[in-house]
């Protein structure tokens, strides 16, 4: 085909689109911006409503779905099926440009946030689940342990089962495409991926993402507001916050525009070198000999009572379900909110891994080094509210939880420097959860196209920034929270039905692991099946 007939860039745009899913994503996502407009209100007791249904009935399922999930990963970690590859390729990255891709794509744009915070919040407010006193010494390593649960293996696991289950699927069977609906082929069939029902389960990935990743924007967009109010006096306002957010939102575009190797490779392999930087100039400078005691317990106490915190409901303990549903099942959700295009992403750049390598990486290497961070940051910022080295829960309480950083690092030597590297590591992470999230969107709506248009992924930014501003504007972190918990919520079934579909898949395809081939589940087991026997793992050779 001649250049002359070769279709411009709105011809692209129109000829590549799923009209289902886009003008349902699309129409359901304006159509909430355009009701705020409306009448703000509306909005406003809609997301309380919908928040306060989804924490009565489904926060115990959102527990346990999480923790079936961990279990099941660390199983592909360790046993047979973990030599099953994504396609025949060899692996389009290196390794390390694969694991800050999936790292800084998944959620560390929420580490950044939360690293100085939050251990700060179970100081001064304890889990129900421990018997220990708010402020005390004891305090500050259930605090660390409480956070390095809440970000190490069960938010990652959401993510990894769905890229994991997408990848397999995309990548193993013909004219498979890369898609959400994809990671359900052993339930929808493959025959059936056109269908309405995997068109519905498209439409609600791109709501949750938007959602999800909007909430993220969100947090950071007040975080940098903040420090710049709380540390140079410049105060924004409503004003600021949308100008704000339209200049991450024109950031991330643009990093979007130049693609996965020009653009998110780049910035992710700088984000993690600052990252490190930054938490190795923590650890100097902070209280080193405690950081790596506490850290040690800490890290042993999360894997002693890893199961009684990943089902605590709080059942029977007075502020027990309260205290679990502000913090786990919120987490829980906003996670699953973004498993949806954070599972195609990592779909995306996994063609030729193994699943143990996708495992393993999604889990246990970004656990190594989540933990780390939340060690030195948070447990430096319990040890100087602890210690009266600086006052940080006040200027919490008085400005939210996005001072909290401000705070700490003001105490330090060369305090201002570390400020800038923080807002800086804070803004680059989030472009690129931002410009990952927008590119799994746009496939979303394209029927699984690895590149889609750049009208696509612009407008999909564009309307990614307008929610963040909206769920601002209309109740800070407070209603960022609940839009996680509504848009996240119903992908926890998700996540689990892909579960049990790759189960079913890996067991008729590569052989059952609990149960011998000849065990019948149901029924008399005198008579052969007919058929051929399952294949057999691929060895270590054929990797």
């Amino acid at each position: 085909m001649s250049n002359a007939d070769e279709p411009g860039a709105i011809g692209r745009f129109r000829e590549e689109l799923d009209p289902f899913v886009f003008l349902f994503g699309a129409g359901l996502t304006v159509g909430i911006i355009a009701l705020y407009f409306i009448s703000p209100s509306t909005v406003q007791n809609g997301i309380d409503a919908a928040n306060g249904v989804m924490n009565q009935y489904l926060n115990w399922a959102l527990l346990l779905i999480v923790f079936l999930v961990v279990i099941f990963l660390l199983f592909l970690i360790v046993g047979p099926w973990g030599n099953i590859k994504f396609g025949d390729d060899p692996p389009e990255y290196s390794f390390l440009s694969f694991f800050a891709m999936l790292y800084s794509a998944g959620f560390a744009a929420g580490v950044v946030f939360w690293g100085p915070t939050e251990a700060l919040f179970y100081y001064d407010n304890p889990s129900p689940l421990f018997d220990v006193s708010s402020g005390s010494a004891e305090a500050m390593t259930i605090a660390v342990q409480q956070t390095l649960f809440h970000w190490a293996l069960p938010q990652l696991a959401v993510f990894t089962i769905m890229g994991i289950a997408i990848g397999y699927f995309a990548y193993n069977y013909d004219n498979v495409p890369l898609r959400v609906s994809s990671a359900l082929t052993p339930v929808l069939g493959k025959d059936n991926l056109d269908g309405i029902t995997a068109k519905f389960i498209d439409v609600i990935a791109v709501f949750a993402t938007i959602g999800g990743v909007a909430t993220s924007l969100g947090f950071i967009g007040s975080q940098f507001i903040t420090g710049l109010d709380y540390q140079w006096g410049i105060d924004l306002g409503t004003t600021g916050v949308i100008l704000v957010v339209t200049m991450m939102t024109l950031l991330f575009t643009l990093s979007m525009v130049l693609g996965v190797n020009r653009g998110i490779r780049r910035l992710s392999n700088f984000n993690m070198i600052l990252f490190v930087v930054l938490m190795l100039m923590t650890f100097i400078v902070g209280p080193s000999v405690f950081l790596v005691l506490l850290g040690t317990q800490a890290v042993g106490g999360m894997i002693t009572d890893f199961v009684s915190m990943s089902l605590f409901t709080g059942a029977g303990v007075e502020g027990g379900t309260e205290w679990a549903n502000t913090w786990t099942v919120f987490y829980w959700a906003w996670a699953l909110s973004w498993s949806p295009f954070a599972g195609l992403f990592i779909a995306r750049i996994s063609r030729g891994r193994t699943v143990r390598e996708v495992a393993f990486t999604g889990i246990v290497a970004t656990s190594a080094a989540t933990i780390p961070w939340f060690t030195i940051v948070g447990g430096s910022a319990v040890w100087a509210q602890h210690n009266g080295i600086a006052e940080i829960l006040g200027p919490v309480n008085e400005n939210g939880a996005s001072v909290a950083g401000f705070a700490l690092f003001e105490a330090f030597p060369m305090g201002s420097m570390f400020m800038i590297a923080f807002m800086i590591l804070v803004t680059t992470f989030f472009i690129t959860s931002a410009d990952s999230s927008t590119l799994a969107v746009s496939m979303m709506t394209t029927g699984g196209k690895a590149h889609p248009s750049s009208i696509n992924r612009i407008f999909w930014g564009v309307v990614l920034g307008m929610t963040a501003a909206i769920l601002m504007t209309l109740g800070g972190v407070s209603a960022l929270q609940s839009a996680a918990i509504i848009t996240g919520a119903p992908f926890a079934f998700v996540c689990f039905i892909a579960m049990l579909g790759l189960i079913r898949e890996f067991s008729s395809e590569y052989g059952r692991v609990l149960l011998q081939d000849q065990t019948r589940l149901i029924g008399s087991s005198e008579a052969e099946q007919p058929g051929s026997s399952p294949k057999q793992p691929p060895t270590a050779d054929d990797d």
